[in-house]
């Protein structure tokens, strides 16, 4: 047995047994991965494979510095799991796959979906990122033959969800922050960190907060400087997405990018979509009347809005640009879409 086994086997008797007074054990431990064999493992997914269903307890799997080109998922059943680049900068570790939504799954049993498609899907509760790059480095040029072109990054699909100082990157559909159902809460906060994307790249039914970070505007595959932030498909009773505190910016033409607009996922016109982008810095690359349509569904009907926003692309109150009043303002706070939870490295 090697010592990383050997350590892996004592935490999960750990994790089996609980205390000794028969409560649940709160014992964390860290697992290590790096690509030249020096880890316990040399893959991410393998780490998470070794930790027990069930599992609560905090678990850091420590990456070390590299390109690890796979899939990462953690199931449902592993709660409390963070990926945790150890490098001195987040650009040091890099998980990136390719699968977009039409890609062919190789049990030939269909394509991948949007869903489906994401490099990382964390469907656990608690799912921490830190440190670190996510990508789909899917080539939207060489597959313009395919149908479904959507290719995500990163899929969180829990509660209480922590993302700091990380880049996530694609082209459309990059980053998917969505909730287990459509009745179920979930709560996803993302500070210090880097989106990029062109199409709907930040999307989803999540009550999610962005927070002081960059979300950057990408050309389209021919070169072509148009697209749309955020696509929220939140249901009528939830809070949609609140960036706060962060920069728009990228290398795009003048006036070509929509802030947002709703995504009424499946057609489901009970939804009410909701983004609020507020003191928040605009890049000229942003339209003068920010919001659109999608698929039938006005956004004048859903909840969108801006609050004290600067740059060269924010704007004055209108018609075609709601402005929150003060006092709306104050029930549109980073605590109001948290609920009580204080996100914390743990």
């Amino acid at each position: 047995m090697t010592a990383g086994a050997a350590t892996l086997l004592a935490v999960t008797t750990v994790w089996a047994s609980g205390s000794a007074s028969g409560t649940e054990a709160a014992t964390a431990t860290t697992l290590t991965v790096a690509k030249d064999g020096s880890g316990q493992y040399t893959t991410v997914q393998a780490a998470v494979n070794a930790i027990p269903a069930g599992n609560t307890a905090r678990v850091v799997v420590s990456i070390r510095p590299g390109t690890y080109r796979e899939l990462v998922k953690i199931p449902s059943t592993k709660q409390n799991v963070t990926l945790q680049g150890s490098g001195s900068s987040r650009n040091d570790t890099v998980i990136v796959y390719n699968n977009a939504s039409g890609t062919q799954k190789p049990d030939g049993s269909g394509t991948y979906g949007t869903s489906g498609s994401a490099t990382v899907a964390a469907e656990a509760n608690g799912f921490q990122a830190r440190n670190l790059a996510i990508s789909n480095d899917f080539d939207e040029a060489a597959n313009q033959h395919m149908s479904g072109l959507q290719a995500v990054a990163l899929r969180t699909a829990a509660d209480k969800v922590f993302l700091d100082s990380v880049i996530v990157t694609g082209d459309q559909d990059t980053l998917l922050l969505d909730t287990a159902s459509k009745a179920t809460l979930g709560r996803v906060f993302m500070t210090n960190s880097y989106v990029i994307g062109n199409v709907d790249f930040i999307f989803g039914r999540a009550t999610a907060v962005i927070d002081k970070s960059v979300i950057t505007l990408k050309k389209r595959w021919d070169g072509s400087s148009a697209g749309y932030i955020a696509a929220p498909s939140t249901a009528a009773d939830r809070k949609g997405f609140l960036i706060t505190g962060s920069t728009v910016n990228g290398d795009v033409s003048a006036s070509s990018f929509y802030l947002g607009r709703p995504w009424h996922a499946g057609g489901d016109a009970t939804l009410d979509p909701m983004a609020t982008f507020r003191g928040t810095t605009l890049s000229s690359a942003i339209r003068s009347t920010p919001w659109t349509d999608m698929s039938g569904f006005s956004w004048k009907d859903d909840r969108f809005a801006e609050y004290r926003n600067t740059g060269a692309g924010s704007g004055p109150a209108s018609g075609n640009r709601p402005q929150l009043t003060d006092s709306q303002a104050a029930e549109q706070e980073t605590a109001d879409w948290l609920a009580g939870w204080t996100p914390s490295a743990s």
